[in-house]
C-alpha cells in the first residue's frame, strides 16, 4: 500500500471506535492461507545500526517536507481528553513529532500547555516549527513549543527534562515508596509538587505522547525506549499511546520478503514498522514500571474514496501511568 493511501486511511479515524471485532478479524486472517507467510518463523537478520534507521526516517521526512502529507490528528483530543483538561502550564513531551501533526491540535486546544517535541532529524524539527508558527495565529507559540533533536531508540533525554540526581534518587526509592493513587480531574495525581519532597525534580513532564512512533523502533530497543519515558515523567504522569495493531491492513499487505523479524517489516524506503498485540504493549509498559489505565484495539473501517475500497484498520490505544510516590 502506498504511504499516501495509508495516511488517508489513518486520517479517517476521527475517534476511538469499534467498527468490527478484532477477534473475528484474527480468526479470518489466521484461517486464510494467503496470509500464511506472516506466521512463519521470524527471519534471521542482523539488527540495523541506529544510524541507518535515522537516515531512513530523515529521507522519509524530506520527501514529505511540505506538511501536506500528514493531517492533524484532532481525534487524539477525543481519545485523550486529559490533554485539554489538564492543569495550567502542564508540560507535554511529544516523541517523534515529525511535522507537528500531533502537537498542532494540542497547542490550539490548550492555550496553557507547554509542549516539548523531539525527533531524530534537525531538518524535520525546523519544518515542524515553521508549520506550527504558520498555523497558530494570534499569539507567538515559541514560548510553549520547544523542539530538540533526540533518537528515541538510542538516546536518553536531556537533563533539563529529567536531571540525573533526581533520576537516581527516584529509582532508588521507587521499589518501596509506591502508594495507591486517586483520581483528580482525570489525572490521578497524588502528589502535585514532587520538587518539595526531593529538593529538585523527579522527571520533568506531566504527559508523554507516543503516537505512531514506537513501531519504528526495532523490537530489541523498545524496552529502553519505554524506560526513558518512565524516567522523564513526573510521578503520576501519563503516557498516551497509539500505534499499529496486529492484523492491521498495512501489515497484511506486506509481501514475504519485507519481513525482517517477528511482526516486523521493512518498507522499500528503509523505514521499519512493527505491529503490536495487546500483550506486547502491556509487557513493555508494565516492565518499565508503569500502571495500565487503558489498553484496547481500535478497529476502524475506513473507505478509500479514490479506489472505492473498504479498509480494516487496527491500532492499539493505551494510557499508562507512572505511579505516584511519597517517601517519609
Amino acid at each position: 500500500m502506498s504511504s499516501e493511501v495509508e495516511a488517508e486511511a489513518e486520517a479517517e479515524a476521527e475517534y476511538f471506535c469499534k467498527d468490527f471485532d478484532w477477534e473475528e478479524l484474527r480468526s479470518e486472517v489466521e484461517g486464510n492461507p494467503c496470509f500464511a507467510h506472516h506466521f512463519l518463523s521470524a527471519p534471521s537478520s542482523s539488527s540495523p545500526s541506529p544510524q541507518s534507521d535515522v537516515q531512513a526516517w530523515k529521507r522519509f521526512h524530506l520527501r514529505h517536507s511540505s506538511g501536506k502529507f500528514f493531517r492533524e490528528r484532532r481525534y487524539l483530543l477525543k481519545e485523550f481528553p486529559e490533554l485539554i483538561s489538564c492543569p495550567p502550564h502542564s508540560k507535554l513531551l511529544e516523541i517523534g513529532c515529525g511535522n507537528g501533526s500531533t502537537v498542532l491540535p494540542i497547542l490550539r486546544a490548550n492555550k496553557d500547555a507547554i509542549v516539548y517535541a523531539c525527533d531524530c532529524s534537525d531538518e524535520t524539527l525546523e519544518r515542524a516549527k515553521e508549520i506550527v508558527s504558520a498555523a497558530i495565529t494570534g499569539a507567538p507559540v515559541q514560548h510553549r513549543f520547544r523542539t530538540f533533536c533526540c533518537d528515541l531508540a538510542t538516546d536518553g533525554y536531556p537533563n533539563w527534562l529529567a536531571c540525573n540526581p533526581c533520576r537516581h534518587k527516584f529509582l532508588q526509592n521507587q521499589s518501596h515508596c509506591l502508594l495507591g493513587f486517586r483520581k483528580d480531574d482525570g489525572l490521578h495525581y497524588t502528589n502535585l509538587n514532587p520538587s518539595e519532597e526531593f529538593g529538585c525534580c523527579v522527571g520533568g513532564v506531566d504527559f508523554v505522547t507516543l503516537i505512531f512512533t514506537l513501531s519504528a523502533v526495532p523490537l530489541e530497543r523498545m524496552p529502553k525506549s519505554i524506560k526513558e519515558c518512565f524516567i522523564v515523567l513526573k510521578p503520576g504522569g501519563m503516557v498516551f499511546f497509539r500505534d499499529y495493531g496486529l492484523y492491521d491492513m498495512t501489515m497484511l499487505r506486506f509481501e514475504p520478503h519485507k519481513r525482517v523479524g517477528f511482526r516486523e517489516y521493512m518498507r522499500s524506503d528503509g523505514t521499519r514498522s512493527y505491529f503490536f498485540c495487546l500483550d506486547t504493549v502491556r509487557n513493555l509498559f508494565l516492565g518499565a514500571g508503569f500502571t495500565e489505565l487503558e489498553l484496547d484495539y481500535c478497529c476502524v473501517k475506513s473507505v478509500n474514496r479514490q479506489k472505492g475500497k473498504c479498509m480494516q484498520r487496527v491500532w492499539v490505544h493505551g494510557k499508562f501511568q507512572k505511579p505516584a510516590v511519597s517517601c517519609q
